[in-house]
């Protein structure tokens, strides 16, 4: 079930990110994405669909909502050999989400800044990434998920080595560094918040 006919790809740190996309389009991937990653595969000659097109809802308040939409958590804890799942997948026009690309507004970066102030910080904390990330990871059974550019060519690798296909293991593997990364993001924020006060 690690077939990657669809994938998000929504990245602060764009490091190969076009070479990667570009890639998967040998795989005929269809690739959405959001905002910055959307106009920076475009530049890179990669086709992308809007999320808001998908969705069939705008990018709103200022950015802070784009991705928490049931198409797309749907299409991610979707369980694809779930009869009931399938049907309601179906009814509501829920394509499965194969693979997510996303890395997380760079919270820590953002707070080491000489003068930040706390609006600045609350506005670097990221919320569709890690939920999109935390959904994928749950249902790594069928989807795969990539937190770190350092996956990229292993995924393509085991792509061309398996018909756009990838091992159970990987997704395992991946996972494990999403569930890590949230865990070490939300520490940061919490750390951060402590020692603040209004």
């Amino acid at each position: 079930m690690g077939k990657i006919k669809k994938a998000i790809i929504s990245v602060t740190d764009k490091t190969g990110i076009v070479d990667f996309a570009q890639s998967l389009a040998r795989f005929n991937v269809e690739i959405l994405s959001t905002g910055g990653t959307a106009k920076a595969l475009r530049r890179g000659g990669v086709s992308v669909t809007d999320i808001s097109a998908y969705t069939g809802f705008p990018e709103m308040m200022d950015g802070r909502v784009k991705t928490l939409h049931p198409k797309v958590h749907g299409g991610l804890l979707g369980l694809r050999d779930n009869p009931d799942h399938v049907k309601v997948m179906a009814e509501h026009g829920i394509e499965g989400i194969d693979l997510v690309v996303v890395n997380l507004y760079q919270f820590e970066k953002t707070i080491s800044k000489d003068g930040v102030t706390l609006a600045e910080a609350i506005e670097n904390i990221d919320i569709g990434g890690p939920s999109m990330l935390r959904s994928a990871a749950k249902n790594f059974k069928d989807v795969t998920v990539i937190v770190d550019p350092d996956d990229y060519e292993a995924v393509l690798k085991e792509m061309d080595a398996s018909a756009g296909e990838t091992l159970p293991s990987t997704r395992f593997r991946l996972a494990r560094k999403v569930f890590h990364l949230t865990h070490e993001y939300d520490g940061a924020i919490s750390r951060y918040l402590e020692g603040m006060a209004l």
